[in-house]
């Protein structure tokens, strides 16, 4: 069970220490990932949102959070990293369907961020299925119930 809510946590600080990071350091470093480039369809390939300072405290969060556990640092940045990654992955899809970097795309904005480093803790940590599946699903239904909240509270800049 506690490492069910060591995931669940890491997958949290992989997605919010962007956010306490960008409020943090401000315009500071915020370099997008996608240097703001274009996709042929002329859409932004990822969008502004999308930083280096984003991947490296989302990263380092996770590291310095599996370190700390005792899980292991590499396991912890490689699970920050894939979170990321998925994040941008969705990005990616909603840029190509037209939908803005606020754009509320349920499941689309939450599943991939979750499930790419939750495939590594299975094959890593040998999990069984079920707890893989039961901390994207906790990750999923927490954000999007939070958010809103946290919206409110001047913490997040889109209500999801």
């Amino acid at each position: 069970m506690l490492i069910f809510l060591e995931l669940f946590v890491m997958l949290v600080l992989a997605n919010g220490a962007p956010v306490v990071a960008a409020r943090i350091l401000g315009r500071r470093w915020s370099a997008p990932v996608d240097g703001g480039r274009l996709w042929r369809d002329g859409r932004p390939l990822l969008g502004a949102s999308k930083t280096w300072r984003g991947i490296i405290s989302g990263t380092l969060a996770c590291g310095l959070f599996a370190l700390v556990t005792g899980i292991e640092l590499l396991f912890g940045l490689l699970f920050g990293l894939l979170g990321l990654i998925g994040d941008m992955m969705s990005s990616f899809t909603k840029r190509r369907a037209g939908l803005a970097s606020s754009a509320r795309a349920m499941g689309l904005d939450q599943v991939p961020e979750a499930l790419l480093p939750m495939i590594l803790a299975w094959y890593w940590l040998e999990l069984s299925g079920l707890v893989v599946l039961g901390v994207v699903v906790l990750f999923t239904v927490s954000n999007i119930v939070l958010s809103p909240l946290l919206f409110r509270l001047g913490i997040r800049h889109q209500p999801h």
